[in-house]
């Protein structure tokens, strides 16, 4: 077992630039490689700002020109700001590097989270990060009186749906008043020389209308929620951190870093 540490870099007043929290984990993994510094997490809170990871699409981007900022971590675009719970685990892997192991170990610390505010939150097979899960799609209410029959949403022949073209009623914000299936914690991680990098972004209290901008994460049949929403009541940043830190030490702290077992096929 290692040495796990939290950095707290800045929060509301004192939230920290995208860009000068990337530069300290460059500055962090460095240290790290060169075991100078422990296995380290930065946590903090971002002003208002979109990413996109290296698998981001051109037609994922806000289509009114708002910046982006390319980043070098998987996944695809999303945004940052201000009710958002950053965190980057800079950690030395043991080998062989598993990247999946990594990112489970993540998700279980954020359902954990989830759980202990009394939110049921979930893996979604192939998708990254932290789901609530919506109802069946012939149990949900439709918002305006809509039919299913006219959601474009659910429309088979329409694959390259964009609730940017189509009214707020299908934005991403508004997965919730739908009862689709919504993101309360996207990831996008990076390993080089077998140190993580980047995380996590657990939304907590932010105004998820940012999210209406782009394609989240590049998914155009789910949206976006919080913490604050599922509760139904302001849930604070400060309530949130140290049940997140406590988490995240039991899944990468206190846990053996091993890699996933696999079961070999029988011939």
């Amino acid at each position: 077992m290692s040495e796990f540490r939290f950095v707290r870099m800045g929060f509301g007043a004192d939230m920290v630039d995208y860009q000068v929290a990337w530069d300290e984990q460059r500055r962090v993994h460095a240290a790290r490689f060169a075991d100078e510094v422990p296995d380290t997490c930065l946590m903090l809170e971002h002003p208002p700002v979109y990413t996109a990871g290296r698998r981001t699409a051109p037609e994922e981007r806000p289509l009114d020109g708002t910046p982006v900022i390319d980043v070098d971590r998987g996944g695809k675009i999303t945004w940052h700001g201000p009710g958002q719970l950053v965190g980057y685990p800079i950690q030395k892997l043991p080998r062989p590097v598993d990247v999946v192991a990594h990112l489970r170990r993540l998700e279980d610390a954020m359902i954990a989270v989830c759980a202990e505010f009394g939110i049921e939150a979930a893996r979604v097979e192939g998708r990254a990060g932290v789901w609530v899960l919506g109802d069946p799609i012939e149990e949900r209410t439709q918002l305006g009186g809509l039919s299913l029959d006219f959601n474009p949403r659910l429309s088979s022949e329409d694959e390259e749906f964009d609730h940017r073209l189509v009214g707020p009623e299908y934005a991403p914000s508004n997965a919730g008043q739908r009862h689709e299936d919504r993101k309360i914690c996207a990831m996008g991680i990076r390993v080089a020389k077998g140190v993580t990098m980047h995380g996590f972004a657990l939304n907590v209290n932010p105004d998820t209308s940012n999210f209406d901008k782009i394609i989240p994460c590049g998914i155009r049949d789910a949206g976006v929620t919080s913490l604050s929403y599922e509760l139904g009541r302001e849930v604070t940043m400060e309530e949130v951190l140290p049940t997140a830190e406590r988490h995240l030490q039991a899944v990468l702290g206190n846990a053996g870093l091993k890699p996933r077992a696999i079961e070999k096929a029988s011939v």
